[in-house]
């Protein structure tokens, strides 16, 4: 099934003067976008459609492998003009199929990932939706004008820690099939379906302030990234309790304890083995399961219990041992003990449940998945 990304840019912008190719963080605003359409392998197609020859000579330039570029209709580039009416024009003009899998990317999203992109696209096609509109989870309370609360009960106020919050759109990208788009003259229809994104992707470029919330943004969560990974990784590392497994306590009634492992991470530690990157186990606590897990995933190194200096020395020994720096070290981990190594490692990653402290460490990579759930797998892939 063929996959078309579509990223409509108009040249005309009253708040932000062309803001669709305006540097955030040094790059084009649209080229964000592209770029991590590019690395998805479940786009087929990138078209950038605009009226702009300013915008089709900068996205031109960069020489993309995917690209298309469309020049809209002066008609469909004005303040007036829905998105639809952009999406419709295409498609009727170019006689797309209408098994065509239509994902309408805006670029005024930035932080959009290639992971989030392939998510969404693999949920679309592993389920019985329509369509897929992309939100992110709002905790806050919302009241009416006449004074009556929407989302809760003011009465029993709830924590925020009980609080489910409610699913708010973000406007980073829908996806639907060109017969849906054209039977509806709309980006969704039908049984639509929610795909879950980072809250910090929440934020869209509009107005000037917001510019300035999403450069930082983007520093921390897109270029940390980036920067991390300029020396290989030739040493690859993870915790036990609360990033292998889920940080649970189980015991059996004879009094055994037992932790329930993820297969994907399993998987994970053989993608590693074949690109010749070395693997490891580290952890605080020192128990005959975490000894047979580590046999079954093959790894090099198994560091177990407390040793004198923490598991910052321990992972210096490891690297004296095999010639290397800690910049060519990996780690995922998620309490505390951890975060000695993981600000010192040249590329940090924790699970989305990893504790407060973990999370504001500079630079780290927040998995989208926790704690036992396959976060060390999401890892390995961003790594790979």
């Amino acid at each position: 099934m063929r996959t078309i990304a579509f990223i409509p840019v108009r040249g005309g912008s009253k708040s932000i003067p062309l803001k669709n190719i305006k540097p955030l963080c040094g790059k084009p605003l649209v080229c964000w976008n592209i770029e991590a359409l590019e690395g998805c392998s479940e786009v087929d197609e990138i078209v950038v459609a605009t009226d702009s020859d300013k915008i089709w000579e900068i996205v031109s330039k960069q020489n993309y492998k995917k690209v298309t570029l469309y020049r809209r209709s002066d008609e469909n580039a004005c303040d007036t003009a829905s998105t639809e009416s952009v999406m419709l024009e295409y498609i009727n003009n170019v006689k797309l199929s209408n098994d065509i899998v239509f994902m309408l990317v805006q670029a005024t999203s930035p932080l959009t990932k290639t992971i989030h992109f392939a998510e969404a696209l693999q949920l679309y096609k592993n389920s019985n939706y329509d369509s897929i509109i992309t939100c992110v989870r709002n905790y806050r309370f919302f009241w009416n004008k006449d004074g009556t609360s929407i989302n809760y009960d003011y009465m029993n106020r709830p924590r925020r820690q009980d609080f489910k919050g409610m699913l708010m759109e973000n406007g980073a990208f829908y996806i639907n099939t060109v017969k849906g788009i054209l039977n509806n003259g709309n980006r969704l229809c039908g049984r639509i379906g929610i795909y879950e994104m980072p809250g910090y992707t929440a934020t869209e470029i509009d107005e000037p302030d917001d510019w300035i919330i999403l450069e930082n943004l983007m520093r921390k969560h897109v270029l940390g990234e980036q920067t991390a990974t300029k020396q290989p990784i030739k040493l690859f590392l993870t915790d036990v309790d609360g990033t292998l497994t889920d940080g649970g306590m189980y015991y059996s009634e004879d009094g055994n304890e037992l932790k329930k492992f993820n297969t994907r991470d399993g998987m994970g530690f053989q993608l590693l083995r074949e690109r010749g990157i070395k693997t490891g186990i580290i952890t605080s606590e020192s128990t005959h399961i975490v000894e047979k897990r580590a046999e079954k995933l093959k790894v090099d190194y198994l560091r177990q219990g407390k040793c004198n200096g923490g598991k910052l020395t321990a992972v210096r020994e490891l690297c004296e041992e095999m010639g290397i720096t800690l910049q060519n070290v990996a780690y995922i981990g998620d309490d505390i003990n951890c975060i000695e190594l993981l600000s010192s490692v040249g590329f940090a990653a924790c699970p989305a449940d990893a504790c407060k402290n973990v999370k504001s460490i500079l630079n780290i990579c927040v998995m989208n998945y926790k704690g036992g759930e396959g976060c060390v797998r999401e890892f390995i892939e961003r790594i790979l």
